[in-house]
């Protein structure tokens, strides 16, 4: 059934990314605009988004609402964007919007993106469904992404800016924040992260024109396995010094929410918090009897998160396998994550814009000498060279560099 979700999405695939609204729009609107039958909480970043985006949907799951759940990218397959109540779209529900919203597709205007259609999906599916909220993540940038089109968002939250999507976004972090803020909406709450001064001021200056009521949680206090915020201590079941800033966006989210009339507990905070699971970003698993670190780590702030939590387990030498596209910032994440005498072993991301790695091999040589470094054909050979190597026993694994590369790794292990 998946197999024919791809075919129906791959004939959207040659439109690229381009951003902006008009087609989305139209889309939506000859689809009954399901969008307006939707509230939502938008969520933009560059990090902590998807993790922000999953305390969210846990919580307001526990505390009995119907909850959408929409993100990006996937990592097996289409069906885990789109979740009602935690729960993936079936793949046989998936199909028969896919094929609705192709029928309403006029030939004689612009045909909308693959992230267009997959988006106008889940506004239909969470519709048809009467959720009472669906959670929000912006596919890319935030002012011309095809989930900005609701006028009145419940909340809109910004976890963090950096720098990452250059190429579309802007050159400068100013740049970048400005496309970010794009999803604040007048005189709709405002919830924002930890920002870069550049970044920040630009945020600022928008939360004031559009005079947004605005909250600036600091992260939470660590408590070893717990964390406090306020008066509320909760379990943080994802690693990572990062969740302590994460969590108190979606609790700050939450308490707006309250604020609202929304009906949620601190024990539904607690206790979503405690259920919250978010693949592929600090997870291990187990391969050929070894533990394996799999997180994304696809831009330079995700790699000094990734490299912040490696320092806490104290590992003589770290063995990283790496794969990255061809779109990112190759020297900033090496430069968060290679120290002298770890291990590199490079690979191919598969079916996927890839950066070559031999190209790879030279700059990271350049960046850390005294690395040893190995191009391997695929991620398979790569992975036995590593966990089943002579030094392996001593040395952490980490696999990293693309939520693409980890979604093969996963679709081939059944790790997830």
């Amino acid at each position: 059934m998946t197999t024919n979700i791809d075919t129906i999405l791959k004939e959207f695939e040659r439109f690229g990314v381009d951003l902006g609204l008009d087609r989305i729009n139209r889309l939506l609107a000859d689809l009954g605009n399901p969008q307006e039958r939707v509230p939502m909480i938008h969520v933009a970043g560059t990090n902590g988004k998807g993790s922000v985006c999953a305390y969210l949907a846990a919580i307001l799951t526990q505390a009995g609402y119907r909850v959408g759940r929409y993100t990006s990218p996937h990592l097996v397959d289409w069906t885990e964007r789109i979740c009602f109540n935690e729960e993936p779209i079936a793949p046989e529900e998936l199909e028969n919007i896919l094929r609705e919203i192709k029928d309403a597709i006029s030939p004689y205007v612009p045909s909308p993106t693959q992230f267009e259609v997959i988006t106008a999906a889940a506004w239909l599916y969470f519709a048809q469904k009467q959720v009472d909220i669906a959670v929000m993540e912006v596919g890319l940038g935030g002012r011309l992404d095809a989930t900005n089109v609701c006028s009145q968002p419940l909340v809109t939250i910004i976890t963090s800016i950096s720098w990452e999507h250059w190429q579309r976004l802007g050159p400068t972090l100013a740049h970048i924040a400005r496309e970010k803020a794009g999803i604040l909406k007048p005189q709709r709450p405002a919830i924002v992260g930890q920002l870069p001064p550049e970044a920040m001021a630009v945020v600022k200056q928008r939360i004031a024109d559009l005079d947004c009521p605005a909250w600036f949680p600091p992260p939470a206090i660590d408590l070893g396995t717990k964390a406090r915020y306020g008066e509320l201590e909760y379990p943080l079941p994802l690693p990572g010094n990062a969740q302590l800033a994460n969590s108190t966006l979606a609790i700050e989210a939450i308490r707006v929410l309250q604020q609202q009339g929304w009906q949620i507990a601190d024990a539904d905070i607690v206790a979503g918090m405690a259920k919250t699971k978010w693949p592929g970003r600090l997870q291990w698993v187990t391969l050929y009897n070894q533990s394996l670190l799999v997180d994304g780590a696809h831009n330079g702030a995700a790699a000094e998160v990734l490299r912040q939590y490696v320092d806490t387990l104290s590992p003589k030498a770290t063995t990283w396998v790496m794969g990255m596209l061809s779109t990112k910032d190759h020297e900033g994440i090496f430069r968060a994550l290679l120290r002298p005498g770890d291990s590199l072993y490079l690979v191919p991301v598969p079916d996927h814009s890839t950066a070559a790695p031999e190209e790879l091999g030279v700059l990271a040589a350049k960046i850390c000498p005294g690395l040893a470094a190995t191009c391997c054909p695929d991620l398979q050979t790569a992975l036995e060279k590593a966990l089943l190597g002579e030094a392996a026993s001593d040395k952490l694994t980490v696999l990293c560099g693309s939520l693409y590369l980890l979604g093969h790794f996963f679709a081939n292990h059944n790790q997830i």
